[in-house]
């Protein structure tokens, strides 16, 4: 028990649409572990973007329970849920969701202004994920002045800068061509080995394989739940 970051017991979440009641979620559990890679899979409508916005405390379950690191946030308000956010949980999306107006190190310090922390800490904390991302020589840079790569990576360092309990990332190489996609995944292959736990959600096979743990989800159940025999062969 101790060793769980993550633990989803009977989770359903269900949405009105007119009429309707669609059926996101129904009756998942879950449990990962510190330190488990994992690929959340699934075609559009299969629940995986739900599922992640409730691992993510953006959205609260229909019914169930979710324990994450010890706290139970499937009863939280919205307050309690944000800072839970902020200090549990590290996001990459898709498309970067940079300021455009900040530098690459104000960007990254933005987390740490809402944990409260003061300038000199926010710029020392900021200065060393930029570095462990390989960007130290980029921190003064906008997001217009930055590869897709680099602005992905300013993301990740973002996501890293509060040592989050688990990176949570929403198809990271989306908009990003294929040799920087392998950097990236290079990248999370990494912070991982580092001690984290890292969810990737993807529809991408090649990115899937990367990770050690494939969960894929179908009509909001979970279809299979696979160690990545790809993965314990190299080890």
């Amino acid at each position: 028990m101790e060793n769980e970051i993550i633990r989803l017991k009977s989770i359903s979440r269900h949405y009105k649409v007119g009429s309707e009641i669609v059926k996101a979620l129904r009756n998942i559990d879950l449990v990962i572990k510190r330190n488990e890679y994992v690929a959340l899979m699934g075609p559009s409508g299969s629940g995986k973007s739900t599922l992640m916005n409730m691992i993510g405390c953006l959205d609260t379950p229909t019914s169930g329970s979710y324990m994450l690191n010890g706290n139970d946030v499937s009863r939280m308000n919205d307050n309690e849920l944000a800072e839970i956010r902020n200090k549990e949980i590290g996001f990459i999306f898709q498309t970067f969701n940079l300021l455009p107006r900040s530098t690459a190190l104000e960007n990254v310090m933005l987390p740490l202004v809402y944990a409260g922390l003061n300038k000199a800490k926010r710029l020392e904390m900021a200065e060393k994920v930029l570095a462990d991302v390989q960007l130290t020589d980029r921190v003064k840079h906008k997001p217009n002045e930055l590869s897709g790569g680099q602005r992905q990576r300013v993301a990740i360092a973002r996501a890293l800068v509060n040592n989050p309990s688990i990176l949570l990332a929403d198809e990271p190489t989306g908009n990003l061509d294929s040799k920087t996609s392998v950097e990236i995944m290079g990248l999370l292959e990494d912070i991982h080995k580092n001690g984290n736990t890292i969810i990737v959600v993807t529809h991408e096979e090649e990115i899937a394989k990367k990770a050690h743990r494939i969960i894929r989800l179908k009509d909001g159940l979970i279809e299979s739940d696979e160690m990545n025999p790809e993965i314990y062969k190299q080890q």
